[in-house]
């Protein structure tokens, strides 16, 4: 493979130099209550001296400290208030125009009863923070979040949608990378999913949403980074929660969770643990129709109905240690790891009519599958800031495993239209699989004055991917089955992948209205897949070697104090799942089989954005973008297989257009009720071809979500959120609307260290997905149920020093992880 050398030198040689935002000083410090305890959570608003106009807003962490950077110059005060508290007044302090920063003395509030018109204002961190170049989520400030997993969590932030499949887009574009904790889970966006499911809302801190990533970050995910960002606390101290959690919908569920933090000035140990144990469902409505070549009239017809009985259980455990060796030098160390197990006992009945619907045959499938994943992941990180001004270099080392084993068992059933068996076959399946991936980088920070910041760094990943598929054919002798090797189905199938990678960046501020920042990342890619023959299939091989820039660019721009303006430019690339590139032929049902692609290419997206931020509350976005070689799921009749076979495999189709708007307002309605509305509107069009036919597909889509919060006196709280998506095209599927109500009460006890929450997630039960689709002479109808409406109570429970952490671990790990696949 090739090495990462002359074009690394070359691109940091040859970057244009470039900026950031335009912001000036910085205030910090400390609220503490008349007996000296840090107050956490306390409001602190920046008021103008001349007529005490607020002009920015923060909230205190568990160690009562604050920091509110770009602040514009002039002369302020603090007004700092907490509730049970008096508020207090800081003297006014000046900020000039070179940037000013101030460490104030300690806010020292007085203890108060009093309660206003019956209501108590709880301070509390919105539910959604709006910044100028991403979406913050602060998970726990939404109260139905509460018995929920992160995908849940995510199909409930703004922006994201999650498919059918549990395909995560945002924006109404598909191509996301998600982040845990700033580090890749290198999983197809199918299999990240499962991941998700398996994690706890209760073991989140904040979600991080950005369309237009820096050169920092992995240039993978064409519509931007999703970055997930676990607990961790930094308050001195032992301290953690507990979570314990139980729903009811057609099936029941519980949950688990645990997280501890010890902190002195010498080290800081975390660590957190989940378990879940989730039986679900899922039911599968199909209807086919095959078309005469002429497409003029109907040959037949099948009509499918699965049912899938699901079982999960899921452990996720984390431990980390930070070793402060002194002030400037920081070394750690993270191990965290997961084991799924997932039981599905299946039935698929397909009936098979002619053109008149009258029943040719019948065909039942029953289904056992028991699949298990296990995997590990060691982080090794090093941090040292050279001096005061922010030169800071830090090191990630990465080493993460996925093994796993699938046992599949089928028995299919043919019945003629009197009922009488016509035949039946048996089919078992072995598929284990290992992934091994280990990564390193490095990031370098020189801050050249106030005004100026570099920023360098590089990375380097290899992935092995050794995957199999044992298939065995079945017969019953009458006493019982024997099974011999099926070497049509059967696979193996070895991958490995090199990326290097390199970037610049440079920011600078021109003066207090102007910022810009530009950069530029080099990605150097080389793969190889080989797929072992058997007796009935040769060998067969395929490698490639490409090179991409990537570059980056952001302006800003702030005319007046509420008024700040945007525009921002990024290339992306997505790569295929690794197992998409394989080329064997696999069983999903006797008339559904996958296939994958050695030929798929990746795909490349430009991206354009402008956005406007009024006042803090109301954010305005337009996005354009195209993309080349879309890779998307594609539908082909068998051939070769079983003449009414549908084939699943994905191509490179050609090119996709997307030009949106999108608004988001955070409204505090009252002191008691808060809400966050966020609507999308974009439209999509699909130009290309599969197979020799023409893709020509478009389609506009409206998309909001609506977040209200109440919050009201002795501890209670409630929710009322929702969210609606219109008709929309998928490459060859298209989608009918559906959306979705979610209800949740709450009310804190204990001295306010615990809480007890209950929700109802789809309280109207209508975010069934229901589509068609339509692929050579076959056109395609279909109804998708889930275990959707679900009631839970969950309690929680909060010991020691609390905060919310702002300091995640960013791992060298990156796009990788979202590329393996882990289950269905």
């Amino acid at each position: 493979m090739r090495k990462l050398h002359v074009p690394i030198l070359t691109i940091a040689l040859i970057l244009t130099v470039t900026f950031v935002s335009a912001q000036t000083g910085r205030i910090s410090g400390k609220v503490l209550d008349n007996k000296q305890a840090p107050l956490a959570a306390a409001t602190v608003a920046i008021l103008k001296s001349s007529d005490s106009v607020a002009i920015a807003m923060r909230s205190t962490d568990g160690s009562g400290r604050f920091l509110v950077d770009g602040l514009p110059a002039g002369r302020f005060f603090l007004q700092v208030s907490a509730t049970g508290h008096k508020n207090a007044y800081s003297k006014i302090f000046n900020i000039d125009s070179k940037g000013t920063e101030i460490e104030l003395p300690a806010m020292i509030l007085e203890a108060s009863a009093k309660v206003l018109s019956g209501v108590t204002v709880v301070a509390t961190r919105a539910a959604v923070e709006q910044k100028i170049d991403r979406t913050v989520v602060n998970v726990d400030a939404t109260i139905s979040n509460i018995g929920t997993n992160a995908l849940e969590v995510l199909e409930k932030s703004p922006g994201v949608m999650v498919d059918k499949d549990g395909n995560i887009s945002l924006k109404g574009k598909q191509g996301v990378t998600v982040l845990l904790d700033g580090r890749p889970t290198y999983l197809s966006a199918a299999d990240l999913a499962n991941l998700l499911r398996g994690m706890q809302s209760s073991q989140l801190d904040q979600i991080e949403i950005m369309t237009n990533p820096p050169a920092k970050y992995d240039a993978s995910g064409n519509s931007g980074i999703i970055n997930i960002k676990t607990k961790k606390n930094k308050a001195r101290g032992f301290n953690g929660s507990v979570n314990l959690g139980a729903g009811q919908g057609k099936y029941f569920k519980t949950w688990e969770s645990i997280n501890l933090n010890y902190r002195d000035a010498h080290i800081n140990l975390f660590g957190n643990y989940g378990f879940d144990h989730t039986t679900n469902y899922q039911q599968l409505d199909i209807h086919r129709d095959y078309w005469n070549k002429q497409h003029s009239e109907i040959d037949g017809m099948i009509d499918q109905l699965s049912y899938n009985r699901r079982k999960f259980i899921n452990h996720n455990l984390k431990l980390g240690m930070d070793v402060f060796l002194s002030k400037a030098t920081t070394v750690g160390f993270v191990f965290s790891g997961f084991t799924n197990e997932r039981k599905a006992i299946g039935t698929n009945t397909s009936w098979l009519k002619n053109a008149d619907h009258v029943l040719d045959s019948s065909v039942y499938a029953d289904s056992d599958t028991r699949e298990f994943w296990k995997n590990g992941s060691l982080n090794l990180n090093f941090r040292h800031q050279f001096d005061t001004t922010g030169r800071e270099l830090t090191i990630d080392l990465d080493y993460i495993t996925y093994r796993a084993s699938n046992d599949q068992y089928f028995m299919n059933t043919s019945k003629d239209p009197s009922g009488e068996l016509m035949n039946q076959d048996y089919l078992k399946g072995d598929l284990p699989a290992d992934i091994t991936i280990k990564t390193a980088k490095f990031d370098y920070v020189h801050p050249f004055n106030k005004s100026t910041r570099f920023e360098a760094g590089a990375k380097t990943g290899y992935v092995t991917n050794d995957s199999k598929a044992n298939y065995f054919n079945g017969l019953n002798n009458g006493h019982d089955i024997n099974y011999t090797t099926d070497y049509d189905k059967t696979n193996y199938f070895d991958y490995k992948e090199n990326i290097n990678a390199a970037y610049i960046n440079l920011n600078h501020k021109f003066n207090d209205k102007w910022g810009v920042q530009a950069g530029l990342r080099y990605e150097n890619t080389n793969y190889k897949g080989f797929q072992y023959g058997n007796p009935v299939k040769q060998d067969s091989s395929f490698t490639n070697s490409y090179n991409s820039l990537f570059p980056t660019f952001y302006l800003s721009y702030a005319p007046v104090k509420k008024h700040q303006f945007g525009i921002s430019y990024g290339r992306r690339i997505e790569r295929p799942a690794y197992q998409d590139m394989n080329p064997f032929m696999f069983f999903i049902d006797k008339f559904t089989y996958g296939r994958g692609n050695p030929f798929l290419r990746p795909q490349y997206s430009s991206n354009f954005e402008l956005n406007h931020i009024f006042n803090g509350i109301l954010t305005t976005s337009f996005q354009y973008s195209e993309t080349r070689d879309v890779m998307n799921e594609l539908f082909e009749q068998g051939t070769g297989v079983n003449g009414k076979a549908t084939i699943v495999t994905r191509g490179n189709i050609g090119k996709k257009k997307y030009i949106g708007g999108s608004m988001n307002l955070q409204w505090q309605v009252t002191k008691w009720f808060s809400s966050n509305i966020y609507v999308n509107y974009g439209y999509n069009e699909y130009k290309g071809w599969n197979g020799g036919a023409e893709i020509n597909i478009s389609r506009a889509n409206v998309f909001g979500k609506i977040n209200n919060q109440f919050r009201f006196n002795k501890g209670w709280s409630a929710e009322l959120s929702g969210w609606y998506s219109g008709r929309q095209v998928e490459g060859q599927i298209d989608l009918q609307p559906m959306g979705r109500v979610d209800a949740a009460i709450g009310k804190q006890i204990l001295n306010n260290q615990g809480s007890i929450k209950i929700s109802v997630r789809d309280l109207f039960y209508t975010s069934l997905v229901k589509g068609k689709m339509s692929f050579n002479d076959t056109d395609a109808s279909f109804r998708n149920t889930r275990d959707l409406r679900v009631v839970s109570i969950n309690f929680s429970y909060r010991f020691g020093k609390q905060m919310n952490n702002n300091n995640q671990r960013k791992r060298s790990t990156s796009e990788e992880q979202n590329r393996v696949r882990t289950g269905e």
